[in-house]
């Protein structure tokens, strides 16, 4: 396994880290793991283009379907359906 060295630890994360580590029953390099794991598991690394192909497909269903102010408005005052 790798091993890495953190430094400058501002001294209020490392007592939050203490004492989560703490609370889970866990030691604190295990419980920097975890949130690291969480961190970094939560992240989607999708594409670019994914991303711009599924925007342009949202606007395409939209065109022409324009919401001024006084629409919502309206449809604000007369609530939903």
């Amino acid at each position: 396994m790798r091993a890495i060295t953190v430094k400058n630890i501002p001294d209020d994360l490392y007592q939050r880290l203490k004492q989560s580590a703490a609370e889970n029953r866990r030691s604190l390099n295990c419980e920097i793991l975890v949130c690291i794991e969480r961190t970094v598991q939560n992240r989607k690394h999708e594409d670019v283009q994914d991303i711009l192909a599924r925007a342009r497909k949202m606007r395409q269903k939209t065109r022409g379907h324009v919401l001024t102010d006084r629409k919502f408005d309206e449809m604000k005052t007369a609530g939903r359906p």
